[in-house]
């Protein structure tokens, strides 16, 4: 005999959903561990400049691993010890060399892992270059332009802009699209991603931009509510890259090395476009890094 008083099996799923959030994350674990990331880049950023690239070459090296593992569960080879070298060699190199050295860097890179495969022989040998090369594109080469700001003068600030921007696009898109989502972008890549929660980020990233170059820089409001709107779409952009990569190799997450995040990867997924595009506007609006 069943007892009336028990909860119904909607209740546990409700519940579930409570203690997760609506985007199917611990939102506890994950904003704790959102808060320690922040904690280490802010110290690492305005103590020992080099310090900061020690901590982004470390993110960059496991979300390497991360694309290693998860590529490899589909019969795909990436030349990962190479890609870590790649990730500290262009890392110095834009660091100490600028634009230029950033750029013959990557293409050593690309051809180190050309030639580096040669090794394997040539079955499957396009499919595992052309997947190594985009790891290092994606990877080493776009977290380049991250130390292209850093090594300005006014570096730790150009980086700090770049970092809350785009963790207001999240937070804006999150509180938007839990409050109000019901229209998806893009339901094939990524369901939970609304209308709304773009409008969301577009208006907090906008406000965020405008104060930032206002207060931080001296600059023009105007040029925060362009950065803040052009960073909250290449976010977005890369939110869905990063969610079609993970369908296309069947995994729901990258790793499971940050609390109520997943991987490596899913915390950077918005940051590493954004790389490229905040040191473009940020270096149109304020100048070169050197």
């Amino acid at each position: 005999m069943s007892d009336d008083t028990s909860p119904p099996p909607q209740a546990f799923t409700a519940a579930a959903k409570t203690a997760h959030g609506r985007a199917g994350r611990d939102l506890v674990a994950a904003v704790a561990a959102g808060l320690v990331l922040g904690i280490i880049c802010l110290v690492s950023l305005f103590t020992v400049k080099w310090l900061f690239a020690v901590v982004a070459g470390v993110a960059l090296v496991i979300a390497v691993q991360e694309f290693r593992v998860a590529m490899k569960q589909r019969g795909i080879t990436i030349d990962a010890m190479t890609l870590f070298a790649g990730v500290v060699a262009l890392s110095v190199a834009a660091y100490f060399g600028g634009l230029p050295w950033l750029a013959m860097g990557f293409g050593v890179l690309v051809l180190a892992l050309v030639f580096r495969r040669l090794r394997g022989g040539t079955e499957g040998y396009v499919r595992d270059v052309t997947a190594s090369v985009f790891v290092a594109a994606y990877l080493p080469f776009m977290v380049g332009f991250v130390m292209l700001m850093l090594r300005a003068d006014n570096g730790a600030e150009r980086v700090l802009t770049f970092i809350l921007l785009t963790v207001c696009s999240d937070i804006g898109g999150y509180a938007a699209g839990v409050l109000f989502g019901k229209h998806p972008i893009a339901a094939s890549i990524s369901p939970k991603k609304s209308w709304e929660g773009l409008v969301g980020s577009l208006v907090l990233q906008s406000v965020a931009g405008a104060l930032l170059f206002e207060f931080l820089f001296d600059a023009p409001w105007w040029q925060g509510v362009v950065t803040g709107i052009v960073l909250t779409v290449v976010a977005t952009l890369g939110d869905f890259a990063e969610s079609a990569v993970k369908r296309d190799l069947g995994v729901k997450d990258m790793g499971t090395i940050v609390p109520g995040h997943g991987g490596m990867m899913d915390r950077l997924d918005s940051l590493v476009p954004n790389a490229f595009a905040a040191w473009l506007l940020l270096t149109l609006f304020l100048g070169a890094s050197s």
